[in-house]
């Protein structure tokens, strides 16, 4: 089972990131994907500046992807789209149809985790067109991914979001600009102000949501980290972990010891705690509602924050 490192999701200023994959490129992790999915306002790094973080973390031995953004706004997105999509030397990750449109028939791809694949025949499809990997939908249980796993195509590999705010939506509007009373067009680039996002409370004061520019995320972090050992037995190829503004490097060592059973599940868990912005959840996985941690016990139980 190989680990991933999955695109950057927040806004950055230019030399944290350049700083932040050169430390990426000495852990562990197999996969990186780079690129902008959520805001191609954001211009500290252009097309250009990517690929050159892919050669050089590809120079470090890591298998580079290059992800398209999620939700294509305008004629200037989509030659991103296109250009990301006919790079030649970094495989993609297509985050929308009209990126797998692109991609069909010409190169291997990997099917994102925003192309709602929920059933074998979409799944296959996927395949026919030339996808090398799929990325769970991060709401699917696991039941219905063991489902998958026994009829998906030969050739094509599993990857399931295993950590980090889940990217729940994405929209036309920028909340992080409308938080300040600013336009979308005049954002004033808000969002670099908020390296794990914007957290959005409840009127009882509960955390709720993380608001980051048109994305909106969970506020409690995804966490499948005593899942692996079940993940293997069903198959999965790659988990992928989100970047988040501290502690990545020392998440991904935890990962890299739990997959290879240095860390007892259990363990790796507790390791995490104080590494994590905030709690964690793992509802999906059981088919609950997404911000429960459910508790491997005899018989099951659910701890509800």
């Amino acid at each position: 089972m190989k680990i991933s490192l999955g695109p950057l999701l927040y806004y950055w200023p230019r030399d944290a990131i350049f700083s932040f994959y050169d430390a990426i490129a000495a852990t562990p992790v197999d996969l990186v994907y780079l690129g902008e999915t959520v805001c191609s306002r954001r211009h500290e790094l252009r097309l250009s500046d990517w690929l050159e973080l892919a050669a050089r973390l590809q120079g470090a031995g890591k298998e580079v992807v290059l992800s398209t953004q999620v939700l294509l706004e305008s004629g200037a997105d989509l030659a991103i789209m296109h250009k990301i999509a006919s790079n030649g030397n970094f495989s993609v990750e297509a985050n929308d149809m009209g990126a797998v449109r692109c991609l069909a028939g010409k190169v291997p791809f990997v099917a994102g985790p925003h192309l709602n694949v929920y059933n074998l025949p979409t799944l296959q499809w996927m395949a026919s067109l030339g996808a090398s990997r799929w990325v769970m939908p991060l709401e699917m249980k696991r039941a219905d991914l063991a489902v998958l796993q026994q009829g998906r195509p030969a050739g094509l590999q599993t990857e399931v979001f295993a950590y980090g705010r889940m990217p729940l939506a994405y929209s036309a509007r920028c909340f992080t600009a409308r938080h300040r009373n600013l336009p979308k067009d005049d954002c004033r680039f808000s969002c670099i102000d908020h390296p794990d996002g914007l957290m959005l409370n409840t009127r009882e004061h509960e955390e709720f949501l993380v608001l980051n520019g048109t994305q909106t995320q969970s506020a409690r972090v995804y966490n499948l980290v005593d899942a692996l050992d079940d993940m293997r037995a069903l198959g999965v190829d790659v988990v992928r972990l989100s970047p988040q503004a501290q502690h990545t490097t020392e998440v991904i060592e935890v990962f890299h010891a739990a997959r290879t059973q240095t860390l007892a599940p259990q363990e790796a868990l507790a390791r995490l705690q104080p590494l994590m912005p905030d709690q964690g959840c793992n509802g999906y996985w059981h088919g609950r509602p997404g911000l429960e941690q459910i508790v491997q016990a005899e018989p099951e139980s659910v701890v509800q924050a």
